[in-house]
């Protein structure tokens, strides 16, 4: 089978000859992952340590079994296989743009440098990329740690842009909602949804102090405090603010949003899941059962320029890079290396 649907990879060193051994220094699990994780284990991060260790040791890669999901890593190129169409060289220092669920991967250093407590795990190893796979040069002007938030979510504003920008062409200037819309992919969202054309944003957050985040540049006409798991609340809620929705698109890290995401957008309008929590069965059958006659469709984390673009959206966007910029400085300055 294909290495994603494998339940164990062989991360052996050697290559065959169209593949690139990557020395990892850093991961970045996807959000939905390590909440779980976290959530699994009360916030313990030693615990969550262990288990992020055991998953890589006992798969072979970083592949999340309750979730699905994995994340993204970077490195340097350490070897290049004579038939490698990658166009990597030894010595490059990249972003891999594909799921550690499908990248073979050995842990040398036990993760003892990370506190379980963020997102990105500081580690030394090794990763393989096949033959048909993606990587992306680090960019010069930004830190290792920002580029590399960046690109863990570079499939949602690419999308988010094509989506709008269709509806622009089409002279109807779409009312997009984000839900999510203080996170990462939820904040390039909403700034690719500007720069695409949008008639109105509207960013739904669960919290007080993210709604008063939302200002700015690329951010949102309007932010609505909501739980995206309650479904008439948060249709209600984008309504009031000027919805529904012709777009609506789901960056959150918890399930259970689905109803609420179809309930609040227009009829005709298109839902663009791109949270790994998102049940596609549940988001298909609760479309038929609200008579909702919406496109559904799965945020592919891949486009042709995807990174390159988010890239270019959170340098335009002051909103957008101040949010990741927090978020990443929080996280760098709790991280202590566990006793």
């Amino acid at each position: 089978m294909l290495p994603q649907a494998a339940w164990r990879l062989d991360a052996d060193a050697e290559l065959w000859p169209d593949e690139v051994r990557i020395r990892v220094e850093r991961l970045n699990l996807d959000a939905a992952s390590f909440r779980q994780l976290s959530d699994k284990h009360a916030g313990d991060g030693e615990a969550v340590r262990a288990d992020v260790l055991g998953i890589i040791d006992g798969r072979g890669k970083m592949h999340n079994p309750v979730t699905g999901s994995g994340g993204m890593l970077v490195g340097t190129v350490e070897e290049v296989g004579p038939d490698s169409s990658l166009g990597l060289a030894v010595g490059d220092r990249i972003a891999t743009l594909v799921s550690l669920t499908l990248t073979p991967l050995a842990v040398y250093d036990g993760l003892r440098t990370w506190d379980g407590l963020g997102e990105q795990v500081p580690c030394d190893g090794h990763a393989i990329l096949f033959g048909r796979s993606i990587a992306a040069h680090l960019p010069a002007d930004l830190p290792t740690e920002l580029a590399l938030a960046v690109m863990d979510v570079c499939g949602a504003p690419a999308l988010t842009h094509r989506v709008v920008a269709k509806y622009v062409a089409q002279g109807r200037p779409p009312v997009v909602a984000v839900i999510g819309g203080a996170g990462k992919s939820g904040s390039l969202a909403l700034a690719a949804a500007r720069r695409a054309g949008a008639a109105r944003l509207i960013g739904v957050v669960p919290v007080p102090r993210e709604r008063e985040a939302r200002a700015g540049p690329g951010r949102a006409d309007a932010g609505v405090l909501a739980d995206a798991r309650d479904p008439v609340a948060l249709s209600e809620a984008v309504t009031e603010a000027g919805g529904p929705a012709d777009v609506t698109v789901v960056c959150v890290d918890v399930p259970g949003c689905e109803h609420g995401a179809i309930l609040a957008t227009a009829g005709l309008g298109t839902v663009v899941f791109f949270s790994m929590a998102t049940s596609f069965a549940a988001a298909a059958l609760g479309a038929e059962g609200l008579a909702a006659d919406v496109t559904l469709m799965i945020g592919n984390g891949y486009a042709a320029g995807h990174a390159d673009f988010a890239l270019d959206v959170l340098r335009e966007s002051s909103g957008a890079r101040s949010l990741f910029e927090r978020r990443v400085a929080a996280h760098l300055g709790a991280v202590h290396p566990p006793r």
